[in-house]
């Protein structure tokens, strides 16, 4: 084959740097062809290599007792929950592509992940999502947020899993590059559970699923640049979904790991063929040898190296188990996919592709993956000027004499308060029936059928916090989810994160990185929720400025009997209402300031993680105990904000509060300062003696501050309003944001 000759601008284009280029030549002893230069330059990338971050990444606890996988070894993490069943889940991002084209840049990102997981043998049983744009009353903002919202209902509903949780952020910070971030949940007998590796001298390697074309084709490295005006042209780099084509897949991959046909699977994402066969060659200390011209092709004339950089979806590699060729054939004929033999495992270690029996390229499959031979770099890092003059702040510059009904209506009528039922009832939450709590509560509680044990999942970060702290925020993210599943009735377990910075090369953001980094291993060491894998999303920029440094957390809990699964509303008029924490003068980082005053400023709330940990530990035993009858995180917008929720979350069923702070502090920090470690939690009169003494017991504080009652809710004689009003302005607010015309 007639290939390019490579030049230096050529290598520049390629997004490879000189030291990069000498270090390729030597790994191969002379120059690369064309299609070998793609091939580094897509797996060199950052969205693959992740070489400006491993060296941090691996400082972060991976390791806990119910892991059934090494964090980063395969395609998803997996946690033992016992009855012989473990969940697969992780979590990634889809940002680049979705400021592009957001409706099929979300719907592919959801096609991605779920993939992740099936390829380990799991059934995915739920979807979750972490979704950040710019403000709603930019045209262009609503613009991305009505297409990501369809694409992933659209993808989700048509594939079949139950969306059941997420959270929606506006912050003008992500105007020009939002954040949509997708995860995945499954299910898997432990004894059915394969990984992603190419093994087996002989075994024949198998391209299973959609043919191949020209979408997606450098993915990978238009993930690993700024977004800029030419974003839009690489259009063509945004692949193409279809859910009903996945639908058959998992069906298809499932059926042949319960038949025991295959050594190992792996989805094709970034980078396509090249990723697969690099990656899982390298995992199972192979080589592998493919023939490119046997790749099924839906376009005329591709070469080698689109082929082998197409990001086509719905597509897998598989190593088969030699003689099991025609058994895999049959189950996926039966599902009416193609599958064809493209190549075949041996022990060179080499990665090679062969056209018409010319070998077109080849390269060590070690050198081209994270861990191996791949770039490891550690930049330079910088504290911004920034933070140490907005983490100044004199409260007292905020006035007291105000209207605090009228702020709390407009807390809860704000983006990021209201009620984000506009986005969810896109979302199927409900489909295969195992969904207890959906979209409405701290976490979604899913339950696992034939046994008395559910899971709870949440999603979790606040970008403001970790704008003005990045190490004080990314404990707040692992804090808040653990908080939230605790809240659920669930024991937290393990967590998946993903990362999404700006460019790294930037020392300032850099800085915000690896602080956020250290603090996230910070709580997940106390809380002992050992991180089983993720994702880093860097070059979130446009040409005005960075994205808030946003660790997103994805967390998972454990909840052994559903007799203990625990809802954020308020149940029964007479039950009374305590405050399990402190409240403390604190409003910097704050929703209200943000919302009132129009100020991003500091400090951030303080956080003790041992004091959490004994708090959230408190409340969980006496929801097992069966002392709590509801249970709420909070958190964003502080305990007026909490309260109403825990008024008004339950549609069915408004039920309202008086409640009587007592303590010497501030009116504005008291009812929208957002202290850590505080959960508002309601029980009967007979169990308020025994919840009193549990607390004390386990040096926990708590306050009595009020009762379930009526149809208002009263908090001092600072607010009074009646639960409809309250009601509509959390509800309605954000359709009429997006319905708007201009």
């Amino acid at each position: 084959m007639n290939q390019p000759i490579v030049t230096p601008q050529m290598v520049i284009d390629h997004g490879i740097s000189e030291e990069e280029y000498k270090n390729i030549k030597e790994i191969l002893g002379r120059e690369p062809n064309y299609t070998e230069l793609g091939i580094f330059s897509v797996m060199w990338s950052e969205h693959c290599s992740y070489k400006n971050s491993i060296a941090l990444l691996k400082t972060l606890p991976r390791e806990g007792k119910a892991l059934l996988t090494k964090t980063g070894e395969e395609n998803a993490g997996a946690v033992d929950i016992g009855d012989g069943l473990a969940i697969v889940f992780k979590i990634e991002s889809h940002n680049h592509p979705s400021a592009v084209e957001p409706h099929q840049g979300a719907a592919t990102g959801v096609g991605g992940i779920l993939r992740d997981i099936f390829t380990m043998g799991a059934r995915p049983i739920a979807s979750l999502n972490s979704l950040r744009f710019g403000s709603p009353d930019n045209p262009r903002v609503r613009y991305l947020v009505d297409g990501v919202v369809r694409g992933i209902g659209d993808y989700g509903n048509s594939f079949g899993v139950p969306t059941v949780a997420g959270e929606t952020y506006f912050d003008e910070a992500y105007t020009g590059n939002p954040l949509v971030n997708a995860m995945a949940v499954g299910i898997v007998k432990t004894d059915k559970m394969i990984s992603g590796a190419i093994k087996g001298v002989g075994n024949p390697v198998m391209i299973v699923g959609s043919k191949t074309g020209r979408d997606g084709i450098h993915g990978a490295t238009f993930a690993s640049e700024e977004i800029s005006e030419k974003s839009e042209s690489k259009r063509p780099s945004v692949q193409i979904g279809d859910p009903f084509t996945e639908k058959l897949l998992l069906e298809a991959t499932l059926e042949i790991i319960d038949k025991d046909l295959a050594v190992g699977i792996q989805d094709m994402g970034a980078a396509g063929i090249t990723c697969s066969c690099s990656e899982m060659s390298a995992r199972g200390n192979s080589g592998i040898t493919i023939d490119i011209d046997k790749v099924p092709v839906r376009e005329s004339a591709m070469t080698p190296y689109e082929i082998l950089l197409s990001e086509s979806q719905e597509r897998m590699l598989v190593c088969v188990k030699k003689g099991m060729e025609n058994e895999v054939k049959k189950v996926f004929k039966k599902w009416e996919l193609d599958s064809t033999i493209i190549g075949e495992a041996n022990d060179t270690g080499i990665f090679e592709v062969r056209l018409n029996g010319e070998t077109v390229a080849k390269i060590p499959s070690e050198c081209l993956v994270l861990g191996g031979g791949a770039p490891v770099y550690h930049r330079e890092s910088k504290k911004p000027d920034y933070l140490d003059e907005l983490n100044q702040i004199n409260i007292k510059d905020f006035p007291l004499d105000r209207d605090w009904n009228k702020d709390l209506l407009t807390l809860l009528s704000s983006p990021n308060i209201c009620n984000k039922d506009w986005v969810y009832n896109q979302y199927d939450s409900m489909v295969r029936t195992n969904t207890a709590v959906g979209p409405g509560s701290d976490a979604a509680v899913m339950r696992i059928r034939k046994t008395r044990k559910a899971i709870a999942l949440t999603t979790d970060c606040n970008g403001r916090y970790c704008y003005l702290n990045p190490r004080l925020g990314a404990q707040q993210a692992v804090a808040e989810a653990a908080r939230n599943v605790v809240c659920s009735g669930a024991k937290p377990i393990a967590i998946t994160n993903c990362l999404n910075f700006g460019n790294p090369y930037k020392p300032e953001i850099y800085y915000g990185f690896s602080e956020a980094v250290d603090g996230m291993g910070e709580a997940c060491r106390i809380f002992e929720t050992p991180i089983t894998g993720g994702n880093v999303s860097f070059y979130n920029e446009d040409p005005e400025h960075a994205v808030f440094p946003t660790p997103t957390i994805g967390m998972l809990g454990i909840i052994d009997d559903i007799d203990h699964i625990t809802t954020q509303w308020f149940k029964d008029e007479g039950d009374l209402i305590f405050l399990i924490g402190e409240n403390q003068e604190e409003l910097g980082g704050s929703e209200y300031l943000h919302t009132i005053f129009g100020k991003t400023v500091g400090p951030v709330p303080n956080l003790n993680l041992h004091y959490e940990k004994l708090l959230q530990e408190t409340v969980l035993s006496a929801i097992k105990s069966g002392l709590i009858k509801s249970a709420h995180d909070c958190s964003d917008g502080g305990l007026a904000i909490t309260l109403v929720e825990c008024c008004i979350s339950n549609r069915e069923r408004l039920i309202g509060a008086q409640v009587l702070l007592n303590e010497n502090i501030r009116t504005d920090a008291l009812l929208f300062g957002e202290t850590q470690s505080r959960i508002i939690v309601s029980t009967t009169p007979e169990n308020a003696e025994k919840l009193v003494a549990h607390c004390i017991q386990n040096k926990a504080p708590l306050s009595a501050i009020g009762r379930v009652i009526g149809d208002r809710i009263s908090i001092n004689d600072w607010i009074d309003l009646p639960l409809k009003e309250l009601s509509s302005a959390y509800y309605g607010s954000l359709r009429k944001m997006m319905e708007r015309v201009e």
